[in-house]
């Protein structure tokens, strides 16, 4: 088979993979995109954009049921299942074909089937079992993005024990339902499914939710989800679970020898995820993989010459806009352009469209402390916001981090409506390198949510004005 050759192949077609694909083009690179099922990767397709379509509507049932408060009234509220699903795949569906529209639009091969290295500088295609192309380029990304995560005694069927993705498309809305895990994926169901009317038990093997967040935010989270009717159940693992057609039986182990069953209709298991590596040709190159993950350095090299790799398929933190930003860093560090600074972890956003909403950017209070700096800790609450109160949201509260010797923001926390907004604020001022004194001295509009961001500043050095 003849080779077709480019300056850069991507092999996925996710947020990292087709961001890179036309910014790569866009530097004057030939490009082409590898994509075995569908444009836009879990993200837009099952993950990020169909489940804040779910979020939605779950949150539209929730005011919708909270009425009385904003004095009105309604009887016989009901829902569809199948449009509340519809809706999702729709807007997931939209977004694909723009995709599609964008590659066209920037001059970007893309190419049909299941990509994986054969050897220096080429990529072999296949589809269907058939080999479909052969591609020949000097720089390879490898983009193919990552998988949930299952346990040894714990499998998805599809029918009572979900993925996520069974999880976005039920047909009929269970009464009862087990969320094993709590990070962002685990509470995001187990918001939209209490929100929807079900009775929802979370597990956690470690001592909190969210662990990945503050601990005064995980734990202002849990209180703030127990008060709404939902069991959660830290410091706990499920160590058996049968299953039938009538649900599932659960075995959770509550810590200190004692266990408990627990009978539900389904189980939405959402313990992390790991990355493809197989079948993408890493046999017998210089590409490590370490507990699933594909090591690079600060550029997202491999250690094969010539070979990169970016998103979920390279690790913490699981972001769609994380794997974007690398593959941006990716090819403009090829282009040879000195203006391209490295990916910092540490300042990337993390948001958690649960309600409430969750959202952070730097350095957690005890992770500040582990690195030396003695800290200075603003907090602001929600309930002392004249826009939260009278959006009918007081559930909430801002924590920032200061290095109390330079000023530096080492990080900030948020939980309440509209967090995930928000927190780009301090996202721009940490790329900025803005003091305190720098975010004191700006004036924040009246009346809106942002003014908490001040606020929480102010409190840090004792300066709050409204609490």
């Amino acid at each position: 088979m003849a080779e077709t050759r480019y300056d850069i192949v991507v092999v996925g077609g996710g947020p990292g993979g087709y961001v890179a694909a036309i910014r790569a083009s866009q530097l004057g690179f030939k490009t082409a995109v590898v994509e075995r099922e569908h444009l836009g990767g879990i993200c837009l397709n099952w993950g990020c954009i169909p489940t804040k379509a779910l979020l939605r509507i779950s949150e539209i049932n929730h005011i919708l049921h909270e009425l009385d408060k904003y004095g009105f009234s309604a009887d016989n509220i009901t829902f569809d299942v199948s449009k509340v699903v519809q809706y999702s795949r729709d807007t997931a569906k939209q977004l694909t074909r723009g995709v599609t529209h964008l590659l066209q639009k920037n001059n970007v091969d893309v190419i049909d089937g299941h990509g994986r290295l054969a050897g220096q500088g080429k990529v072999a295609v296949t589809k269907d079992g058939r080999d479909a192309a052969t591609l020949a380029a000097e720089h390879v990304i490898l983009a193919s993005g990552a998988r949930a995560r299952t346990l040894p005694n714990i499998v998805p069927d599809g029918e009572v024990v979900w993925s996520y993705k069974e999880a976005m498309v039920p047909k009929v809305m269970p009464k009862t339902l087990l969320v094993i895990g709590s990070g962002a994926i685990g509470m995001e169901f187990a918001s939209f499914y209490h929100d929807m009317g079900v009775e929802v038990t979370v597990v956690e093997v470690v001592d909190r939710i969210l662990p990945a967040e503050d601990p005064e935010i995980s734990d202002f989270a849990k209180k703030t989800f127990a008060k709404k009717g939902m069991t959660i159940k830290t410091g706990a693992k499920v160590t058996g679970l049968q299953t039938g057609k009538g649900g599932a039986r659960a075995t959770v182990d509550t810590g200190a020898g004692k266990s408990e069953q627990l009978d539900v209709d389904n189980v939405i298991l959402a313990v992390g995820i790991v990355g493809n590596t197989e079948d993408i040709g890493l046999e017998g190159t210089r590409v490590q993989v370490d507990k699933g993950h594909v090591v690079v350095d600060e550029w997202q090299r491999t250690g094969e010459p010539g070979v990169y790799a970016i998103g979920d398929l390279v690790g913490p933190p699981w972001l769609a806009h994380k794997a974007s930003h690398e593959g941006i860093v990716c090819v403009e560090r090829i282009a040879g352009r000195n203006d391209v600074q490295p990916v910092k972890p540490e300042r990337i956003p993390g948001c958690t469209y649960c309600r409430p909403q969750v959202a952070s950017v730097g350095l957690a209070e005890p992770e500040a402390k582990a690195r030396g700096y003695s800290v200075k800790v603003g907090r602001f609450p929600y309930q002392a916001n004249g826009k939260a109160l009278a959006m009918g949201e007081p559930e909430g509260m801002v924590k920032t981090i200061f290095d109390e010797t330079t000023g530096e923001l080492l990080g900030a926390h948020m939980i309440g409506a509209e967090a995930t907004e928000l927190i780009q604020g301090y996202g721009i001022a940490q790329t900025l390198e803005t003091t305190e004194a720098e975010l004191m001295h700006t004036v924040f509009p009246h009346p809106t949510l942002s003014e908490m961001m001040h606020e929480s500043v102010l409190d840090a050095y004792g300066r709050a004005i409204h609490v």
